[in-house]
């Protein structure tokens, strides 16, 4: 995991092309999205996919038990509920709802594959990006099932960083306050749990919490050798 290029993840998060850019633009339709609105559920039919114009949106997946588990914050122009393209009957894997109230460019999937059908360049540029998506989730997915509840959240910590990470002289302001319940359910552990390890975390001057509540990390080394960091790519080490 990388914790340099930090402004990279902020403005060059989605890499794809003007072009492709543009053609999802085109045949989009700006929708409002209010706090707490579900923009789909996980297991319904997939019809659309959405690039956010502002306001935050959290996409989870429920597990065996019906717990939460939190993939993904997203932000300005991230795109969800993208890789349901070119596949029959296909569903939403994950549910996104908004956090913040804000805007969406919502494009219809069978506008999309049309669109794309038309120019082979662009079908395989969308293809690799939406590959890269996937192995966003494969990584999230090995660092809770290898690395235990400590490893998740450490891993947690790091990409939050990347994500909304503010570089300062003495460490990394996390800029997104997120309760012990909200930072629990990306690493499918209990609030009580998460409690223990962020005291001990605070206690070794690995981080400290502003009165927000926003996380200050001040020893990113240890994050990093706790979970045997494998310098993934900026575009796979982050939130979003």
């Amino acid at each position: 995991m990388q914790t340099s290029a930090l402004l990279q993840s902020k403005s060059g998060r989605e890499n794809i092309s003007q072009e492709l850019r543009a053609v999802l633009h085109s045949i989009g339709t700006v929708k409002r999205m209010e706090k707490h609105m579900y923009l789909f559920h996980e297991g319904t039919e997939s019809e659309q996919i959405f690039i956010i114009q502002s306001g935050l949106v959290q996409v989870s997946k429920l597990t065996a038990d019906g717990k939460e588990m939190i993939l993904r914050i997203c932000k300005h122009q991230d795109i969800i509920g993208e890789l349901t393209i070119f596949s029959d009957d296909s569903r939403y894997m994950l549910s996104a709802k908004a956090i913040d109230s804000g805007d969406v460019l919502v494009i219809q999937k069978d506008q999309l594959e049309k669109a794309l059908m038309s120019n082979p360049h662009l079908t395989f540029e969308y293809l690799k990006w939406a590959s890269s998506h996937m192995r966003k989730f494969q990584s999230k997915m090995r660092d809770l099932l290898l690395n235990g509840k400590k490893g998740a959240l450490y891993s947690t910590i790091i990409r939050l960083s990347n994500s909304y990470g503010i570089p300062k002289e003495d460490g990394i302001l996390i800029d997104l306050v997120l309760t012990n319940q909200e930072l629990a359910k990306f690493c499918a552990a209990t609030r009580e749990s998460v409690n223990r390890m962020l005291v001990d975390l605070r206690k070794h001057d690995i981080i400290i919490m502003d009165k927000s509540g926003r996380i200050f990390i001040k020893d990113m080394a240890y994050l990093r050798e706790q979970i045997g960091c494998e310098d993934c790519p900026i575009d796979i080490c982050n939130i979003n």
